[in-house]
């Protein structure tokens, strides 16, 4: 009995920290996975490093990035959810 009241403060901390840090983590990593996914040939999309432009060209995990420069192929991770997404509220 004296040992689970010693480890019960560290089973607490792990707990907390699974839903405040690992649980949401895991479900943004599927948000993500499940927005790359659903990409299609024409959609209007920004990297994460800022870069605009459109979807000329799919694979499985690459992509053909139309920008005023010309075309781009880049991987589907680089693209950005947050602001390809705000992009298309507009």
């Amino acid at each position: 009995m004296e040992q689970l009241t010693q480890f019960a403060p560290f089973l607490l901390m792990f707990v907390v920290i699974y839903f405040f840090m690992i649980r949401p983590q895991q479900k943004r990593a599927k948000n993500e996975k499940e927005f790359e996914s659903t990409l299609k040939v024409g959609d209007k999309i920004i990297t994460k490093s800022g870069l605009h432009g459109k979807i000329s060209e799919l694979a499985d995990t690459t992509v053909v990035v139309e920008t005023m420069s010309g075309k781009l192929k880049m991987e589907r991770s680089a693209i950005s959810m947050e602001m390809s997404a705000a992009l298309n509220k507009k």
